[in-house]
């Protein structure tokens, strides 16, 4: 497979650079890899970049790949999708668009169901990305062993038997990186309000945030072990945790993730009931 998929991109954001930038490095070769957008400026930069190929619509090329990544909004999904059947045979399709099920992009294709739904997240653009996916029934292991490759070109994946998990995986690591840059902009501000500067405050917070999640992915206690390890009854660890516990933070945590999945389900009811008509 190393150097041989053809892969189409219907979508040149920063999802698509980040993927075939690592499939680059990973997988195949330039030559291999289309890449269709209506913006110009985007092509050209993809061109120039990498040495893709681009086009500003879809076309007969499309019939030759292996796999097409779906790389664009939700909302524009459905039209992309059904503007693929002429060019589809067996190749598999691959969503990265967030809310949009599997099951109403295979009904909005008349049941082509040789579909693999994603969800990424953003670390993908520095190749530390995290991917759940589902496939649907018609996807055959070698399809399903090349949609875990392409996604492993920018990070770690996980597969999912039910694609209503899929809600869970966006709130959780699709949305996640948000949380985290929340999570460092309280701490600089608490740093600056306690006398240090915003440089040293965002340092300090990065460079914890980064340390520990290195400790706790390499560590083989589970991380309330290593949480504990820090904190010692009385001391200032203690003092920081028993202001989070009364102020009901964790518990907030727990609420706004499933927040995310409820949005995630109400985005894929939105964006797909008219395949239902």
């Amino acid at each position: 497979m190393q150097n041989k998929m053809k892969i189409a991109f219907i979508g040149g954001g920063n999802m698509a650079n980040a993927l075939i930038g690592g499939l680059l490095k990973n997988l195949t070769t330039a030559e291999h890899i289309h890449v269709i957008d209506l913006n110009q400026s985007s092509l050209d930069k993809l061109s120039s970049d990498f040495g893709v190929s681009t086009a500003l619509a879809a076309d007969a090329r499309l019939a030759q790949m292996d796999a097409i990544i779906l790389a664009v909004k939700p909302q524009q999904l459905r039209e992309v999708v059904q503007g693929l059947s002429p060019y589809l045979n067996e190749q598999l399709l691959i969503s990265i668009a967030a809310g949009i099920r599997a099951t109403d992009m295979a009904r909005w294709l008349g049941g082509y169901e040789k579909i693999v739904r994603t969800m990424p997240n953003t670390p993908a653009l520095i190749g530390q990305g995290m991917t759940g996916l589902f496939a649907l029934a018609a996807v055959s292991a070698e399809q399903k062993q090349m949609a875990e490759h392409i996604m492993q070109a920018v990070g770690a994946t996980t597969w999912l038997d039910d694609e209503s998990l899929l809600d869970a995986v966006t709130a959780v690591s699709g949305s996640g990186p948000a949380y985290v840059f929340y999570f460092i902009e309280a701490m600089q501000q608490a740093a600056t309000e306690l006398g240090l500067s915003p440089e040293q405050g965002l340092q300090l917070a990065m460079t914890t945030f980064n340390g520990a999640a290195q400790l706790a992915l390499q560590a083989t206690e589970p991380v309330s072990v290593l949480r504990e390890r820090v904190t010692s009854k009385g001391g200032t660890t203690y003092a920081a945790l028993t202001s989070m516990e009364n102020a009901g933070v964790k518990l907030a945590i727990v609420n706004a993730v499933k927040a995310a999945a409820a949005r995630g389900k109400e985005l894929g009811d939105e964006f797909g009931k008219d395949s239902q008509q």
